[in-house]
């Protein structure tokens, strides 16, 4: 698996990434550190608390992370979740947080899908 299926995968933007850090070796390094952000693990206990604001704090985060990283469903649900909680707890904050974790399984399933053919 090429970092390039990596992202069709899970239906990122691999080439608009690419212009913005210039060499695949810049974006698979971020990539594969991606795996050990824990904000989406912030985020579940956060929600499971009904913590508003560190929920709010991990959905922006990854939303910022997938901006940059062209992780583009997570981004969406990240970036819905992330509205749903600014300034007050949402009656749809708990769906979107579970398409959040389906979108970010989803993204991480294939990084580590890469992570194991770079290591065969």
């Amino acid at each position: 698996m090429t970092l390039r299926d990596c992202y069709a995968a899970f239906g990122g933007n691999y080439d608009d990434v690419l212009g913005r850090l210039r060499s695949e070796r810049m974006i698979q390094k971020f990539v594969l550190k991606f795996l050990d952000d824990a904000s989406y693990e912030t985020l579940c206990v956060a929600m499971a608390a009904q913590n508003r604001e560190e929920a709010f704090r991990a959905a922006h985060t990854i939303k910022g992370v997938c901006q940059n990283l062209g992780f583009t469903a997570l981004l969406a649900s990240s970036s819905a979740l992330s509205d749903a909680l600014r300034h007050e707890w949402m009656p749809e904050a708990p769906a979107l947080a579970k398409q959040v974790g389906d979108d970010y399984r989803c993204v991480t399933e294939a990084i580590c899908a890469f992570q194991s053919a770079l290591e065969a």
